[in-house]
């Protein structure tokens, strides 16, 4: 995370959350952990996780006040005696989202940070973390005149399972919440997102670059084709066009951004339908004015790609020039004809 601290630990406590639906329990911690040895690893094991830009915020329908987890970290930033008996009513609210059969119990850490700073801001913060995955380490040590092996079953500091960090700042947005979860792609993977925090992506920098850009290349790949006939090459010269607006300027236009990729009247217009389209079934805002979030363009790059399929024969990739490609017809079938000045 850019623009990202992550401060001291100053509490820790673990819990043991099962699997509601396999008849699995929980089990409490009544006390602190001593995380004095280890507080260096753990960091570790926290900052190595947290590497996206896309930030969420707490909330609940009908009312944000509704939200347990955003109730309970509110009382932890609030009430300083409270951090013990809150993370426990955190770990029943997990409990009572691990109903999926698929979902694997594991060890629930429940850690309180000072001097956190975020945007250049020092605020304290609550990390919510489950384990669920066990790594085997291989443990060497001397033994009379030679050395023993014997395998433990641990943690890798390198990967984190499932993760949360909130930070106490924007309490009236429903707070800045980084999340993480690395496990269960399928079904089961909403629970810790969507049963458990109950977060929404943030409003911010990150939003509006990945929202726009997601509309830019469905429009041109799959809207366009219906609308207009247009070529394989100049769908990805758009496609080409808007990623150099995106790397080349630092703010976002909506005007700008139509009329220099885009260009044609007719195509602007129904550009600006499909966004209107695409806001209410998506139920996506798109801000017309943002300054554009450079990770956000680096996550989208992979997508919007510049490849022309022929057959099973051939790929063409275009990373430039489109006057530089000719398409045809002759009695042999269709091709395309390449300028170039240099082979290498």
């Amino acid at each position: 995370m850019q623009n990202t601290i992550i401060g001291n630990i100053e509490k820790l406590i673990i819990h043991f959350v099962g699997n509601k639906k396999n008849g699995y329990g929980v089990r409490f911690s009544d006390s602190l952990s001593d995380f004095k040895k280890t507080e260096t690893d753990i960091l570790h094991w926290i900052n190595n996780s947290f590497k996206s830009d896309e930030l969420f915020q707490f909330y609940f329908n009908p009312n944000l006040e509704l939200n347990p987890i955003y109730q309970f970290v509110t009382g932890m930033f609030q009430e300083n005696n409270s951090f013990v008996e809150h993370s426990k009513n955190c770990t029943r609210i997990l409990y009572d989202s691990s109903i999926h059969p698929n979902i694997k119990g594991g060890e629930f850490y429940v850690v309180y940070f000072k001097d956190c700073i975020i945007d250049g801001k020092t605020v304290d913060a609550v990390g919510l973390f489950k384990s669920e995955n066990k790594d085997t380490f291989l443990k060497v040590y001397p033994a009379g005149d030679g050395f023993e092996i014997e395998s433990e079953k641990g943690i890798n500091i390198n990967k984190l399972d499932k993760g949360c960090l909130i930070f106490n700042t924007e309490r009236e947005n429903g707070y800045i919440v980084a999340v993480v979860d690395n496990t269960n792609k399928g079904v089961e993977a909403q629970y810790w997102v969507d049963d458990f925090l109950h977060v929404r992506q943030r409003k911010d920098e990150y939003y509006n670059t990945q929202n726009i850009l997601s509309l830019t290349k469905y429009f041109i790949k799959d809207e366009l084709p219906q609308q207009f006939e247009i070529s394989k090459a100049d769908q990805v010269d758009l496609l080409n066009k808007s990623l150099k607006f995106f790397n080349e300027k630092d703010s976002f236009n909506i005007e700008k951004f139509t009329n220099e990729v885009i260009g044609k009247p007719d195509v602007i217009e129904k550009f600006n339908q499909f966004k209107s389209t695409y806001a209410r079934e998506y139920e996506v805002d798109f801000a017309d004015d943002f300054t554009i979030s450079e990770s956000a363009v680096k996550k989208q790059f992979r997508s919007f790609k510049s490849v022309i399929k022929l057959d099973k024969n051939f790929d063409i990739h275009i990373h430039g020039n489109r006057n530089l490609i000719e398409q045809g017809n002759d009695e042999k079938g269709k091709y395309y004809k390449l300028y170039y000045k240099e082979e290498s």
